[in-house]
């Protein structure tokens, strides 16, 4: 009597059963080449642009060059077990990353995958990070504010949703924090926000990790990181990553905003990589091509209009310049490109004004189209004051002591320069900058001293929300600054004021 089939071999049997047997074609190409992260490879004629191919000993690249006779592959990761003669097979497949909320509150690298030790990212659906622009059409008007919590920016240069706006400056003058200060603003609003890190230092990227998640609301947040010890693959696609995993927000009628830091580090990389692959250089050895791939990569940000559903992209694209150059190949590219920039000053930040945002050089091309109605209104003449403060205070550096009018300006200029001073990791909301803007304009704060405005600053929150509540809750609902909102704010700065007036003699 034969005994009865296991179950397990029965299973292996089905299995038999069920497979496609017969012939299956195969894209194998060979290393020729291989040194710097980069392998040069015969033999894959059908090789398309960014297809994922795979070696031999389990490693992964992507075609970045594809010439006639060779294709320039670059190493995903480490390619140490790689050696010219070993096979290279085509995966048919670009590259892609997983997308969906599993990715909120994560940290992860270039290709999804995590780095926080907090387990797998269970996510639903993978995108090529590579994806075309919205049309023309399919955009809309960029209108609606973008409320950063930063004093100089939401009142001289407003940010809107779908806007490109670039934060340029030199080595350690603030371009991190004033990003992350904006993206810890989002804290209470419907945006996403993604903070890509190309070539950053590990301390910088935990630095920034740590404010996002000490100050703001880390769980609607994305961190992507290539270090400067990643691949130069994985630094190259980071951006385009990021963005990937920003735009399944915006396509699903939500908001998103994406800080890339910085575009200066991944055209390095980029330059790295097309002289290895023997690409042309051009400008300061960089190829011709290093235009279009920022240009790509920023034109995707947009404001979509409602036929899309109405959703938006914010990007804030970080560059360094040297010594203040802002001619440069690079930083010029970019400032091209974008929507206006954000320029912070090595001198202003020396002298503790901090953001050191230069006011005479930034720009937003959106401008007061995108500025919330309220603080437009609060804001009155504010940029021209500080403009013609900056100006008499050039000129009255070499005379004597200034007298009448031009001394009121003086000091009326100060006191807009001590507001617009502002303490990382501490955004206000829109009452709050409203409120300062009433208190400078109407001359409630020149009688103080600088430290004493200092202070009211400091306590400007608490007092509000004690004395003004009713203002803050007008404001919030409908947006509009109405009589009783102003005066509302009025008295409650009126108190303010009255609380530190004695506190040193007025400069």
């Amino acid at each position: 009597m034969q005994a009865d089939t296991p179950d397990w071999l029965s299973s292996a049997q089905d299995a038999v059963r069920r497979a496609a047997l017969g012939p299956r074609r195969e894209h194998r190409g060979r290393v020729e080449e291989i040194g710097d992260g980069v392998a040069m490879i015969s033999g894959l004629r059908d090789v398309r642009l960014d297809e994922v191919l795979r070696f031999e000993g389990g490693q992964f690249g992507f075609a970045r060059v594809l010439d006639s006779d060779l294709i320039g592959c670059v190493f995903i990761d480490a390619a140490t077990r790689v050696e010219a003669g070993d096979a290279v097979f085509g995966t048919g497949e670009v590259v892609s990353v997983p997308v969906g909320d599993a990715l909120l509150g994560r940290i992860v690298d270039p290709l999804g995958r995590p780095l926080d030790g907090k387990g797998p990212i269970e996510a639903g659906e993978r995108w090529p990070i590579e994806r075309p622009a919205p049309s023309i059409i399919e955009r809309d008007l960029v209108t609606e504010p973008v409320q950063t919590g930063i004093l100089v920016m939401d009142t001289l240069f407003a940010l809107g949703r779908g806007q490109r706006e670039l934060i340029v400056g030199d080595h350690s003058t603030g371009k991190t924090t004033l990003a992350t200060d904006a993206m810890i603003a989002q804290r209470d609003s419907d945006m996403i926000c993604v903070y890509v890190a190309v070539g950053q230092k590990t301390s910088s990227v935990r630095r920034a990790i740590d404010a996002l998640q000490e100050h703001g609301n880390f769980a609607r947040c994305i961190v992507v990181v290539a270090g400067s010890a990643a691949a130069p693959g994985l630094q190259w696609i980071a951006p385009y990553a990021g963005m990937t995993m920003a735009e399944y927000f915006r396509d699903k009628g939500g908001h998103a905003l994406v800080v890339i830091d910085d575009l200066s580090k991944h055209a390095a990389t980029h330059r790295e990589i097309a002289l290895l692959t023997r690409q042309s250089p051009g400008r300061e050895a960089y190829p011709g091509d290093v235009f279009y791939i920022h240009a790509r990569l920023l034109e995707r940000a947009a404001k979509l209009s409602k036929v899309r559903g109405g959703g938006s992209l914010t990007a804030l694209p970080i560059a360094e310049t040297d010594a203040g150059n802002l001619s440069a190949y690079i930083p010029t590219n970019l400032i091209s490109i974008t929507d206006g920039q954000i320029v912070l000053d090595a001198g202003l930040f020396h002298q503790g004004q901090k953001p050191a945002v230069d006011v005479g050089l930034s720009v937003s091309r959106v401008g007061g189209k995108t500025q919330a109605s309220v603080l437009r209104e609060a804001a009155g003449t504010l940029r021209l004051d500080y403009a013609q403060f900056l100006e008499l205070e050039v000129f009255t550096r070499f005379g004597g002591m200034p007298e009448g009018r031009v001394r009121d300006q003086l000091k009326r200029g100060e006191r807009i320069r001590a507001i617009l001073r502002q303490p990382q990791n501490t955004p206000l909301g829109l009452a709050e900058e409203v409120a300062l803007l009433l208190a400078v304009q109407a001359g409630l704060l020149d009688s103080l001293s600088l430290g004493a405005v200092v202070s009211v600053r400091d306590k400007l929150s608490e007092s509000l929300h004690r004395d003004a509540a009713d203002a803050l809750r007008a404001i919030a609902a409908t947006g509009q600054l109405d009589e009783g909102a102003r005066a509302g704010l009025m008295a409650a700065m009126t108190r303010l004021v009255a609380q530190f007036r004695d506190v040193g003699a007025a400069t």
